[in-house]
């Protein structure tokens, strides 16, 4: 298998078992300070740390190419499996349809940046926000192309 599938591999059985591990970092020994998950840094501070366990190269916070008058940060890059990951999560302003137009709008970026040749979108929905996963997931996979493949997840699901 080439880097990519590999990589992509690893990615699911991360963002699979990323809820589970958010809810065990809450029950610490003797009531020690631990990370909640309260908001997208959150979510990428525990990503971050799991992704060091497949990838040796996670680049954070890279700048993706101007689209639409605008520019915004990637939040990894796994640079030799060539694969950018975007994370969202949910909240009382941020439900289907803005998650939905936000991730439109990234997959315009994205499409020209140099290291991605897969968008892995990973949306963290712990208090399910989404109605319908199913939808958005096969709308965003839809804008697949033959140079930038998009693969989204939710969890929990």
């Amino acid at each position: 298998m080439d880097k990519q599938t590999v990589g992509l591999s690893y990615l699911e059985n991360i963002f699979t078992k990323f809820h589970r591990v958010a809810q065990s970092l809450r029950h610490r020994h003797a009531s020690r300070e631990t990370l909640i998950i309260k908001d997208e840094y959150d979510v990428q501070d525990l990503l971050r740390g799991l992704l060091q366990i497949h990838f040796d190269d996670v680049r954070d916070e890279d700048y993706s190419p101007s689209y639409a008058g605008g520019n915004s940060r990637i939040d990894f890059v796994l640079k030799d499996e060539k694969i950018v990951v975007e994370t969202k999560m949910t909240n009382d302003h941020l439900k289907d349809k803005d998650i939905g137009s936000q991730l439109l709008i990234d997959i315009g970026r994205y499409r020209s940046h140099p290291d991605c040749r897969l968008l892995v979108v990973f949306v963290y929905d712990k208090s399910d926000y989404i109605m319908n996963k199913v939808g958005i997931i096969k709308d965003l996979e839809k804008m697949t192309s033959p140079d930038l493949k998009v693969k989204v997840f939710f969890e929990p699901k």
